[in-house]
């Protein structure tokens, strides 16, 4: 995440983070896929959570995710939302974010569309049909799912925390990321050494959140996120992976 100019951390005097690019190439293979189970509190699931990354035609890669409701849930607020994230160039910032929301009963849909001009630091946004606006920047941003990828390739040493400059909210925020300690995770792929990771996040981004987000990742070059617990407005979240595939990380096939 987070490089060129803006290398200097602005808070608290931390650095912006430089990613490792040869756990880059594995993340980036053009062939991952993520799926989750989502839980609320007490265990009971609510819904999936799938992430892909594909290249496309033009030498970047796109950031697939979707978000499904799960059984009685959809009954009473139901939830299919899709994401895509276009990322270029070596630190794979993005180039264009499109969301479609399509959440609660009846036909409540809502359309966004973010452009990020990575050159001239100025970022368009636009909802729906509303006019689009025009917000410049600080320095380079990720989105809320290019700093998930880039925050795996970064050197996960605890104690060792860095900056995610990160456009939310019609803004540039600078994401500190703490990184805590290891613990040993039973998972989907088998008993890991996990890195504890928490980005400090003070927008609402996409959902609104009472609290923090923890994101246990494999200790190895395969940087695989086994587990992610957010604090809502009533308990928590946790999503627990359940299928993972990558050609590239033949430790986990």
């Amino acid at each position: 995440m987070f490089v060129g100019a803006q290398s200097i951390c602005l808070a608290e005097e931390l650095k912006v983070g430089i990613p490792d690019l040869d756990i880059f190439e594995t993340v980036f293979s053009g062939e991952e896929s993520l799926a989750y189970e989502v839980c609320w509190t007490g265990g009971i699931k609510i819904g999936d959570l799938f992430l892909q990354v594909k290249k496309n035609d033009i030498g970047g890669y796109v950031i697939h995710a979707r978000i499904k409701d799960y059984g009685m849930f959809r009954f009473f607020y139901p939830v299919d939302d899709t994401f895509a994230t276009f990322v270029r160039g070596r630190f794979k910032l993005p180039y264009r974010y499109e969301v479609l929301q399509n959440e609660g009963k009846g036909d409540s849909v809502t359309r966004r569309l973010t452009r990020y001009d990575q050159q001239q630091l100025r970022v368009r946004y636009q909802r729906d049909d509303e006019e689009e606006s025009l917000v410049p920047v600080a320095g380079t941003v990720h989105n809320e799912f290019s700093s998930f990828y880039a925050t795996r390739a970064m050197d996960l040493v605890s104690g060792n925390d860095f900056i995610v400059p990160t456009f939310a909210d019609k803004e540039r925020n600078e994401v500190k990321v703490q990184v805590m300690e290891k613990e040993q995770l039973e998972s989907i792929i088998g008993t890991v050494s996990a890195i504890k990771v928490m980005p400090v996040m003070k927008f609402k981004g996409l959902y609104d959140k009472a609290g923090d987000t923890v994101i246990w990742i494999t200790d190895d070059t395969c940087r695989v996120p086994v587990k992610i617990n957010s604090k809502i407005l009533i308990g928590s979240l946790t999503a627990e992976l359940v299928a993972y595939d990558n050609p590239a990380c033949g430790k986990y096939k």
